[in-house]
């Protein structure tokens, strides 16, 4: 998913959790009385954000499990549908399309025109009736519709991370924040997961149904799988009424995204900034494009079953589940962005050559592409924050999730056609020049941010030393100063003289006689 929500980490940090902030008058119902309510009932204790918790992490399950179904049923979709491999990939493509120009306008949409609720509530209703409308495609075996359920999925697939995290700033600002994130990126990673591996069988179960393989079975395999987009509708119904509920008996105001969008800003970008957004871009087209072709491609080089390439192929995410937020607590406390996103560009080349050049075990290469892919998306992504002030990182982040959804979208139409017309090993090659133009702007970013005194590429400690100095002089600038006596000598205008003379205290007249 374009790794949208894994930036989110940078936010609210600082912040104090609104929890807590005012004391509710509570009770029965949250409206008024001094009635204690239990604790699951209690937005203020620790067990009721957990329940909370929990249907936030199911808002993006459906979304992340339906978004690599195409993958799932590689060989189904274009075995059933008679497809090459360029206009299956369009089914990729037309997901990133919308979201080209959305990622500008969702958090506006949520923040300014629907709310965090009801926006929440129609991005899972896109997601829904996309992989719907995605499936019926399939059971009339008419393509075009097909395309026409992945763009309405893509309206709603961004934005619904959005608004997920937006609800866990909401609802876990401060320390509690960052295992949040951490853990909606391992349900998200466990969707994808989930899907790599059972829609095979789900297929297989269909067809024996049905009596056949065909494009029947494809699209009912697709239409249980919009079971799950459905359970993410629920789960957004639930949070709207939960955080309604909080808002009334907390007497909070509802919050908002965070991200203010000014393309005016894009022509302040420094130089370092357009680097990352080269980096992000050529990383990536390497990644979400090959995992969608990667089942055919263990199928026909190593002779995998069917089942054993779904296997192999969802490893990077299998990996990613609980590397990501181990890798984020490292890079933390070490700092050297640059150096870590060098490491992990390498680490993903290497990949791609052996899984190009050798015949070795596809789990060893695609091992190092998940750990890489991981320690990729932690270093690179706060970077953004250390070269852009505070007012610009909303546009920042929405012109680098543009670019790279209009990367993803030309490329996984250009992989296609080079996999129809070159074969597999003329497509790796592809990736790995990707990659090879990802690790020259990580270069040039290393080099350039050296000549500017190594902001991006400094330790954790020495980063944080000038936080807290950077803090102090801001303390020392908001707190006032004693105003001296005035010297006479000194004195050049009118005001000083009426601002002396009311230091000045005249002796008392002596009493009348």
């Amino acid at each position: 998913m374009a790794d949208f929500e894994e930036r989110r980490s940078l936010l609210g940090d600082e912040d104090e959790r609104f929890v807590g902030d005012r004391e509710p008058q509570r009770g029965a119902g949250g409206t008024g009385g001094t009635g204690a309510m239990p604790a699951i009932c209690d937005p203020r204790h620790l067990l009721h954000r957990v329940v909370v918790l929990v249907f936030m992490c199911f808002l993006g399950f459906g979304s992340y499990f339906c978004y690599d179904n195409p993958a799932a049923l590689q060989t189904q979709v274009l075995q059933d549908l008679n497809l090459n491999t360029e206009n299956f990939m369009r089914l990729y493509a037309w997901y990133s399309w919308p979201n080209v120009v959305l990622c500008f306008f969702g958090g506006f949409l949520l923040d300014r025109v629907f709310g965090i609720r009801f926006g929440t509530i129609i991005f899972s209703v896109f997601v829904c009736a996309g992989q719907i409308v995605f499936a019926t495609g399939a059971l009339l075996n008419h393509f075009w519709l097909m395309e026409a359920g992945r763009f309405i999925f893509g309206i709603g697939g961004e934005s619904l991370a959005v608004a997920q995290n937006t609800y866990a700033v909401n609802w876990f600002k401060g320390k509690e924040l960052n295992l949040v994130f951490g853990l909606q990126l391992s349900m998200a990673r466990l969707g994808s997961t989930v899907n790599m591996n059972i829609m095979g069988w789900v297929y297989n179960k269909v067809a024996g149904l049905v009596g056949s393989p065909g494009y029947t079975a494809l699209g009912g395999s697709l239409m249980i799988a919009a079971v799950t987009c459905l359970f993410s509708l629920i789960c957004a119904l639930v949070l709207a009424y939960l955080d309604k509920r909080a808002e009334r008996i907390l007497q909070k105001e509802q919050g908002g995204t965070g991200e203010v969008i000014k393309l005016t800003d894009v022509k302040d970008f420094p130089l370092t900034l357009w680097l990352i957004f080269i980096i992000c871009v050529c990383y990536y087209v390497a990644i979400f494009p090959f995992i969608g072709l990667g089942q055919v491609f263990f199928i026909e080089k190593f002779n995998f079953s069917p089942a054993e390439a779904r296997a192999v192929n969802s490893i990077v995410y299998i990996i990613s589940a609980p590397a990501s937020p181990i890798l984020g607590f490292l890079v933390d406390k070490t700092g050297r962005n640059v150096v870590w996103v060098i490491i992990a560009v390498t680490a993903t080349l290497a990949a791609h050559m052996m899984l190009a050049f050798t015949f070795w075990n596809p789990w060893i290469a695609m091992s190092l592409l998940g750990v890489s892919y991981s320690l990729l998306a932690c270093a690179l992504w706060p970077m953004v924050a250390f070269v852009v002030p505070e007012h610009q990182l909303g546009t920042a982040y929405g012109f680098m999730q543009s670019i790279q959804n209009l990367g993803l979208a030309l490329i996984a139409m250009a992989a296609g056609a080079i996999l129809d017309t070159r074969g597999y090993l003329v497509l790796e090659v592809f990736f790995c020049a990707c990659i090879c133009m990802a690790l020259m702007a990580v270069v040039m970013l290393y080099f350039v941010d050296y000549l500017r005194g190594g902001d991006l590429n400094q330790s954790a400690a020495a980063r944080a030393r000038l936080q807290k100095e950077a803090t102090s002089d801001a303390e020392n600038k908001r707190r006032p100063t004693p105003r001296p006596l005035l010297d006479p000598s000194v004195i050049t205008c009118p005001q000083e003289c009426f601002e002396m003379m009311s230091f000045i205290r005249l002796p008392a007249p002596p009493p009348a006689l």
